[in-house]
């Protein structure tokens, strides 16, 4: 903490030595710029200053930089505990003027005469936040004692001078107060001076060493020359600023102690003086040995990661690549980090759309930038050929003061998460197509295509089983290269052999990484595909079934120009596909099994129709003459023939509707369009019904709206609801009601008919509009009918542009619902 002790700076004693020594710099010759200038290099500051506070305050008597012409710290540094040190100022001291001049950040060190008197301060300041490390500090410690050391204290020699000859620098409370290991040796390799750090650093009391030779006592080793042949280049070159040097000294346990030296020169009354400033380095050495294993700790870490990752400095030098970013980089696992990276990353990094990247573009440069990147999507080519894809996350690496240090990359492969995510879109893509066109044919080469760009390999052919001939035949192939490869595409598999014959022999996916090495294609036809594989550059091959369920409906195969992997993953998405295929194939050959049968149906109807139409003519005429004189014949052949009547009208109303029904569906009947009155309609059915309905026991009513006009056919929707009133009655049991209402919409109007008659089960619904289907209820109680009323009313209904369905009511019977437009019905 800062503050102003004003005892300290209006102690007697102490402003004495501040005049004493205000008046021995002014004759000593010594630059105090010099001393400035060398304290703000030590440290890497713009500013530095040497300042005496005296009585008057302070007073600044050398410095280095553009020094602001207000403001002082001179005071805090007499005042405080060794050194003083600020980190900001515009928060500790915001209202101080140096602060306002712009100085941010200070250290500084009191200047002490012989008796340790605190006369004056070296300060160095910045124009930034900075933390100040201790070697720093102890720089600035060793620049004050020089300059001490340098001032001629003649005035100020101590009475109890002994015979050491150290001359000023004599006295232990001034070697004491210094708190590195402090040293001086005389030009013929005595030591003069040894203080009480030197003594904890190398465990030697001072009157031990002091009067002796260096080689007697501490025995310094400098790089095996003698000690005396240093010290004298020492003395011959007087160094002002500190000469340092690495060196290791005795201790009195016998061990030796690295440690650095800080070597100048001083001349004094007594002759001249070695000043020798001593660092242990041991602690610096285990430093250095923990950085070590901490740099071999994480560089193993960083190998052991299966993401890359790389690191720049500031000046966007690479400093790291861990073995993964290696293996992306197509470089060595081990060895120096490559100094090259910037000039060949436009050759294996690719943006999502593979255009090469620069060096200014990569993810880590543009973290040095500033920029935060997450989950960029960034592609490499491999050495193999194979394109990878990698999610890229990156950002700059900062200090705590903000200044930017460099950047790191981390990227992790996603290669087969972005395919099965394409798989999604590619499943869309292939849907479209078939739905697009009415054959696989058709749509064979916009499904390939799709397969192929979402697997990103050249080409892909697909084969169905010839439902006639049992083979498997090629209907479809696609290639990047435009222009199918000459007998690559379009070959008869043979089954059993080579990769898509196997498949279709086995129903089971085939994956092939490298078709040169498979072993298993040994025959003269499966080595001759593979040579042609190979002309075109294929490597990998992956086969999978086409299905329907259990049946095998063919092969889908595809080709890779590079070896690949993520086997299952391959296999399990292309299943999908295939399965696609195989629903399309299945429906597609369906739905044309059905047509055939519809054909074949209809033209049995109309068989049916027109040959039962002449034969039952005929027995109706007979029979109607043979009524005509049947009093002439007794009962019971007058009853033979009302059965014969009875039934041959049935056939022949069997016959018509027959005839009916299929000239409808075909379009050979079309409707007669007029504007009609379907209330009136549907009340004169009613009218029509009611009487045979009573006669059932059965209450047949009516919710009819006065008027409600539509265009229509008036005799076809009257053939419907004639139907519909038929059956309700029908299948009514005594005792029942049927209820006919009319509603109308804003679009159209609902026709409806319901019964509480015995109903139907609810699951053979869909099936009553089929032509001879009736009920499982209705066969069991034993109701006659022919099954095509309402396949006649869906038709007609049909072709008003309507709907017909059928509900079940509740608690019992049925609910028919007819729909037809207001308006007038497509022609």
């Amino acid at each position: 903490m800062l503050h102003r002790n004003q005892a300290v700076l209006s102690d007697p004693a102490r402003l004495a030595a501040a005049e004493r020594a205000t008046r021995l710099l002014a004759t000593t010759g010594l630059s105090l710029d010099s001393v400035a200038h060398m304290a703000a290099s030590l440290l890497d500051t713009p500013l530095a200053a040497v300042s005496i506070v005296g009585r008057t305050g302070e007073q600044r008597v050398g410095g280095h930089g553009p020094l602001p012409a207000a403001g002082s710290v001179g005071e805090y540094v007499i005042c405080g505990d060794g050194s003083t040190v600020v980190a900001d100022m515009s928060r500790s001291m915001p209202g101080h003027p140096l602060a306002k001049a712009g100085v941010t950040a200070f250290a500084g060190v009191p200047i002490h005469d012989l008796s340790g008197r605190p006369f004056g301060a070296l300060i160095v300041l910045d124009m930034r936040p900075r933390e100040w490390a201790e070697d720093q500090i102890l720089a600035l410690t060793e620049v004050s004692c020089l300059l001490r050391a340098s001032i001629h204290w003649d005035d100020q020699v101590p009475a109890d001078r002994d015979e050491t000859g150290m001359g000023i620098l004599d006295s232990a409370a001034l070697l004491d107060s210094v708190q590195e290991a402090f040293l001086a040796v005389d030009d013929d390799g005595v030591v003069r001076g040894f203080n009480r750090s030197a003594e904890e650093m190398l465990g030697f009391a001072s009157a031990e060493i002091c009067g002796r030779r260096l080689d007697d006592t501490l025995r310094p080793d400098y790089g095996s020359e003698p000690i005396g042949t240093a010290l004298g280049r020492l003395f011959a070159a007087g160094p002002v600023r500190p000469v340092v040097r690495e060196l290791s000294m005795r201790h009195r346990a016998g061990h030796r102690v690295a440690m650095r030296a800080a070597l100048s020169v001083v001349r004094g009354t007594a002759g001249p003086l070695a000043c020798v400033f001593l660092t242990d380095l041991s602690a610096q050495a285990a430093a250095e040995e923990a950085a070590e294993r901490h740099a071999s700790f994480l560089a193993a870490l960083l190998d052991s990661l299966s993401v890359g990752v790389i690191a720049c400095d500031d000046s966007g030098r690479v400093s790291v690549v861990n073995r993964a970013m290696r293996q992306i980089q197509n470089r060595p696992e081990t060895g120096p980090v490559p100094d090259d990276v910037p000039d060949v990353v436009g050759q294996y990094l690719f943006d999502d759309e593979m255009r090469p990247l620069s060096w200014e573009q990569t993810p880590v440069m543009r973290a040095l930038n500033g920029e935060y990147i997450s989950d960029l999507d960034v592609k490499a080519r491999c050495a193999d050929q194979r394109v990878r894809t990698f999610a890229a996350t990156a950002q700059p690496i900062t200090s705590r003061d903000g200044r930017r240090l460099g950047a790191v990359a981390v990227a992790h492969e996603v290669t087969a998460l972005r395919r099965a995510e394409r798989f999604g879109s590619c499943r869309r893509e292939v849907e479209y197509a078939l739905r697009s066109v009415e054959t696989i044919a058709e749509a064979a080469p916009a499904v390939l295509k799709a397969v192929t760009a979402t697997l990103g390999w050249p080409c892909a052919e697909l084969f169905l089983i010839d439902e006639a001939t049992g083979e498997l035949r090629a209907v479809g192939h696609h290639s990047d290269a435009g222009e199918a490869p000459d007998q690559l595409f379009g070959h008869v598999p043979v089954r059993g052999l080579g990769v898509t014959g196997r498949v279709w022999q086995t129903g089971e996916p085939l994956w092939v990484p490298d078709i040169s090495e498979f072993f298993n294609l040994t025959t003269a036809y499966e080595q001759g595909r593979v040579e042609l594989c190979a002309r075109y550059g294929i490597r990998t091959i992956l086969a999978v079934p086409v299905r329907d369920g259990g049946t095998l409906l063919g092969v889908l195969t595809c080709y890779a120009g590079s070896p690949e992997v993520h086997e299952e993953l391959l296999t399990v998405l292309l299943d999908g596909v295939a399965a696609q295929i195989g629903v399309y194939v299945a429906l597609r050959r369906a739905e044309e099994l059905a047509r055939q049968l519809r054909r074949a149906q209809d033209d049995f109807l109309a068989l049916a129709g027109h040959e039962l139409r002449t034969p039952l003519t005929s027995i109706t005429a007979n029979v109607t003459m043979l009524v005509e004189e049947a009093e002439a014949l007794d009962d019971e052949q007058r009853q033979m023939l009302d059965t014969v009547a009875r039934n041959t009208a049935t056939l022949r109303h069997i016959s018509d509707s027959l005839l009916d029904l299929a000239g409808l569906e075909s379009g050979h009947h079309l409707l007669n369009l007029d504007r009609i009155d379907l209330v009136a309609l549907v009340a004169e059915a009613v009218t029509v019904f009611r009487l045979s309905a009573a006669d059932a026991g059965v209450q047949l009513r009516a919710d009819l709206p006065a008027h409600l006009a539509v265009t229509g056919d008036a005799r076809r929707l009257r053939q419907v609801v004639d139907d519909l009133l038929s059956n309700a009655v029908k299948y009514s049991l005594a005792g029942g009601e049927v209820e006919v209402a009319l509603r109308t919409g804003d679009r159209d109007v609902e026709l409806s008919v319901t019964d509480t008659g015995i109903g139907a089960p609810a699951e053979e619904y869909p099936r009553f509009f089929d032509r001879f289907y009736r009920a499982s209820n209705v066969r069991h109680h034993g109701i006659p009918g022919s099954g095509l009323g309402l396949s006649l009313a869906r038709a007609i209904v049909r072709l008003h542009s309507g709907t017909i369905t059928l509900r079940p009511h509740q608690p019992a019977g049925t609910t028919v619902r007819v729909s037809l437009p207001l308006h007038a019905p497509a022609a």
